[in-house]
């Protein structure tokens, strides 16, 4: 049985390991998406008690959204989702955190998902002249409507987050972390703590690397975007691929592989109130959905970090 958890400053509980759904109508993101497979994708996971779903306006300018409410609305299950999405993206290409247009933003999701209101909504990256706190303070006007239930901020440096949350509205903060990449733990880990708002991460897997899908000698074809990411590169990407398979024994110790016991880690940090991996595929889903089940010792969470360290 899944322990759930409460998501930040809210009263939303949620399974710990959700779904993220950019490749579920994100036609700008990834090319030739089957969209009936991401909808009955999305109904699996809700009927496997995957009840944190993950999209936004920019995930296919409102497509994934689109999808996402269809599957939720299919499933007749609403009751026992909970639903974030993110706006901030301007129809030129832009980004307004201006409380007009969120509250806008706010209007046009809801009709994409076609739901009455939202459970978390994120202001999905920082503009460079709206003070943040009046953003902020727009959604939780509209959480104080019930358009909303939670208040998000996603993409955020630090300052921003504390100028955001000088009223204390910040639920949650979406923001990237990974076992490559852990400023977090320095940075956002004591305020959010201390502050109470859930961290939820994004890249967890490292663009497949914390996967355990590559080998020292992989390559990557032409304009594949690994190629412009310093993890990947030379002796390093040789050096990572070595750290990731030194995984491996410790994921079998448990039954696991080298995907589920990263998720698992995740859950278990003190900051990280759950994790949204993407997915194309009901395995996929349902694959990393056991990672929930699966309780850690000190000893293995030690390990784990200090290889990474």
């Amino acid at each position: 049985m899944v322990k759930k958890v409460n998501l930040g400053k809210t009263d939303l509980s949620i399974n710990p390991i959700g779904l993220g759904t950019n490749a579920v109508g994100g036609h700008n993101i990834y090319p030739n998406l089957d969209e009936q497979q991401g909808v009955d994708m999305v109904k699996a996971a809700i009927d496997r008690g995957v009840d944190f779903l993950d999209t936004a306006y920019a995930y296919g300018n409102g497509r994934s959204e689109e999808l996402v409410g269809q599957a939720i609305a299919e499933s007749g299950k609403r009751q026992e989702v909970v639903l974030a999405t993110k706006g901030a993206h301007t129809d030129d290409g832009g980004k307004s955190n201006r409380p007009e247009f969120l509250k806008q933003a706010v209007d046009n999701s809801l009709k994409r998902l076609g739901l009455d209101y939202i459970d978390l909504y994120y202001i999905h990256f920082p503009d460079e002249d709206t003070p943040k706190y009046e953003a902020v303070g727009a959604l939780q006007e509209l959480k104080e409507a019930g358009k909303i239930r939670g208040v998000g901020v996603s993409n955020f440096s630090m300052d921003q987050l504390k100028e955001a949350n000088q009223d204390g509205y910040v639920d949650v903060i979406q923001e990237h972390y990974n076992l490559f990449e852990r400023e977090a733990e320095e940075t956002y880990f004591p305020y959010v703590k201390k502050q109470g708002i859930g961290f939820v991460p994004f890249f967890p897997f490292a663009s497949g690397l914390l996967a355990g899908k590559y080998e020292e000698d992989t390559t990557f074809p032409e304009g594949d975007l690994r190629h412009q990411k310093p993890e990947f590169q030379g002796e390093k990407f040789k050096e990572n691929v070595r750290k990731v398979n030194e995984l491996k024994p410790i994921a079998d110790s448990y039954g696991l592989d080298t995907a589920q016991l990263v998720l698992a880690y995740y859950i278990h940090q003190e900051a990280i109130d759950a994790v949204i991996p993407g997915a194309k595929r009901k395995d996929q889903v349902f694959h990393n959905n056991k990672a929930a089940d699966v309780t850690l010792d000190q000893a293995t969470i030690t390990r784990i970090s200090q290889l990474f360290s």
